[in-house]
């Protein structure tokens, strides 16, 4: 951005000028001859050359000085903006169910997609939304493992979220209290102001050598913060069957432990809720993103560079430039 320190020196530019000119033509003519001759009509009939008619180059070299150097004097500055930005960050650990429910049908009917593939549309919307914050992964099925440590780079996020897909784990259980211990472990040692543990699942816990709600437990001795989702409909979903004939669908329960999400929300100071469809999954991570914002102060301070130089030399070039013609191609002589 291009300022100016001292602006007021260019107002004298539309005075100074006009003035120059006046003062120019005014003496061009009061001026006389020094020799005379009887008769300079032959001397008027000759052409005049390039270098007569370029006698007034003088004055427009001058002009230029003289308004190159009062831009100087105005100081002319490039300014850069330097921001500091202060945060108080939330790390979060994001636990995505990936056991062999999660191919059921019933969160998104129209394009029949199943549980997981909502689950990471509406778990990449939330990130998307995240500014400063590290954010983990870790899925689980029979066993829990971490698919991404925290990290700020939300390109790597992407990239392992799109990854995640069933059978990448053994998925014929559900470890919904392994799952939770290893997202606890990632924030174990974290020193942000907030830390919380967003857990989605659509089953209860059948699986794995930790409770959920010893899992709980541990999380509030360290003051992280669970919240638990359910997701999946309260009807029969639509899940796929291989058989003789192929892929096949048939409806089937999958009953969500509520009871024990609620529980582990309840002891941490979390909530815990419930996903039908995709637009109350969608309003539930937007409520846990109103949550759990980040602080984020910014200062601002400006640094100054001179430019000057760039006005100053073109004028001392100019008028070098004049005195040089004055004494040479357009020297007048008495």
């Amino acid at each position: 951005m291009l300022t100016l320190h001292s602006p007021y020196w260019l107002l004298l530019i539309p005075v100074v000028i006009p003035l120059l000119v006046w003062h120019y033509v005014r003496q061009g003519r009061r001026a006389t001859g020094r020799l005379r001759y009887s008769d300079v009509s032959r001397l008027k009939a000759v052409p005049r050359g390039t270098m007569a008619r370029l006698r007034h180059s003088l004055l427009a070299l001058r002009l230029g000085v003289i308004s190159l150097v009062l831009l100087a004097l105005a100081r002319p500055q490039a300014a850069t903006e330097l921001y500091r930005i202060y945060s108080e960050g939330v790390d979060i650990v994001i636990a995505l169910d990936v056991s062999n429910s999660m191919q059921a049908i019933d969160l998104d009917d129209k394009e029949r997609n199943n549980r997981l593939h909502v689950s990471k549309a509406v778990v990449r919307d939330f990130i998307s939304r995240r500014k400063a914050d590290r954010i983990g992964l870790v899925i689980f099925g029979s066993t829990a493992f971490t698919q991404c440590p925290m990290t700020v780079d939300y390109e790597i996020l992407y990239q392992l979220l799109a990854e995640v897909e069933i059978g990448v784990i053994d998925g014929q259980s559900t470890a919904i209290g392994n799952a939770l211990a290893n997202a606890v472990n990632r924030l174990r040692n974290s020193q942000a102001k907030s830390r919380i543990v967003i857990l989605l699942t659509d089953g209860e816990n059948n699986a794995g050598e930790i409770d959920p709600l010893t899992a709980a437990e541990i999380a509030k001795t360290l003051g992280i913060r669970v919240y638990t989702i359910g997701a999946g409909s309260e009807e029969m979903a639509l899940m796929p069957v291989e058989s003789l004939f192929g892929r096949q669908y048939r409806r089937v329960r999958a009953p969500i432990d509520e009871k024990t999400l609620k529980e582990m929300a309840r002891i941490t100071g979390a909530r815990y809720y419930r996903g039908r469809n995709r637009a109350e999954l969608e309003r539930i991570f937007e409520e846990i993103d109103s949550l759990e914002r980040t602080k984020v102060e910014t200062s601002a301070a400006r640094r100054y560079q001179e430019l000057f130089r760039y006005a100053a030399i073109p004028a001392l070039a100019l008028l070098l430039l004049e005195l040089l013609l004055a004494q040479t191609r357009f020297r007048m002589l008495p």
